[in-house]
This record gives structure tokens, sequence and C-alpha cells, in this order.
């Protein structure tokens, strides 16, 4: 049977700040991201199967990614932890704000490696992850392939 790739998209609202960064990314600010997921794998064949055709429920593929990412991080603030904003960080979770603190700098780059991570580890071993893109404005996104990260 054929390989098919289905894709999911999320949205999700994002502030972060790029500590030792010399542009305006700096400063604390927000983005209204993006995320295209993209897996692959063969349809189900067992037409006794309720998801009999489907590579995966776009359903259960939503419940994976909204767990691990949308639910997450939206409308929160990212800092790299090792860095100042701890600080900063600090003072706004004292303040009842919705703060993480990650182990790299919160570029689209890093995030997206860091999402590919997460997704990877949820789903089926039948569904493999093949790209994802973050779009972080409507002219900038990163993406991250399979073939690329073997």
């Amino acid at each position: 049977m054929s390989k098919i790739r289905i894709t999911k998209q999320f949205s999700f609202e994002t502030g972060h700040a790029l500590y030792g960064y010399d542009g305006k990314c700096k400063n604390v600010h927000g983005h209204s991201y993006r995320l295209d997921v993209t897996v692959i794998g063969t349809p189900i064949s067992d037409n006794t199967n309720v998801k009999f055709g489907m590579v995966i429920d776009f359903g259960d593929l939503k419940a994976i990614v909204k767990d691990e990412i949308v639910d997450v991080f939206d409308h929160a603030t990212v800092f790299n932890k090792n860095t100042p904003h701890v600080e900063l960080a600090k003072e706004l979770e004292s303040r009842g704000h919705n703060v993480l603190l990650v182990d790299y700098q919160p570029t689209s780059e890093m995030m997206v490696i860091d999402f590919a991570k997460k997704i990877q580890n949820r789903l089926p071993d039948t569904i493999k992850l093949h790209s994802l893109k973050l779009q972080e404005t409507a002219t900038s996104f990163a993406e991250w392939f399979a073939s690329d990260n073997p």
C-alpha cells in the first residue's frame, strides 16, 4: 500500500526574548505562531478497524500536538533558563504569568527541534514524523524534516 503524508495545522501565541541577541528580538515580544505537523504512514487496510483508510485520525494527531505543544506554549513567555532572564521569569511567575524556562535559545529553529522530539515520542510506531514548519511571522519560518535528521 502507498505511503501517505497528512498535515494538521495549529496556532498559538507565545512571547519570548533572545538573550545576547544584537537586534530588536532581545526585547520581550510575542508572535502568533502557526505550526504545520506532517506525518507519514500507510492507511489502515483492516476494514473492521474504525480508523479504516486513515494514516492517523486527525483527532489523535491533534491531541498529541495540543498536549505537547499548544497547551504548553500558548500564551506563555519562553526564556532560556541559562540566561539572566531567569530573574525576569521569576518576577513574572510571582505575578501569575505563564513562564517557560527551556534549555535552549527560544528561536524558531530551536523550538522546532524541541517540538519534533516531543511529537516523535508520542506517535505510534506505525506513524513517522515527516516534517514540521513553525511560522513565526507572515514571512518567516523554520522547518524540520526527518530526512535531514536521521
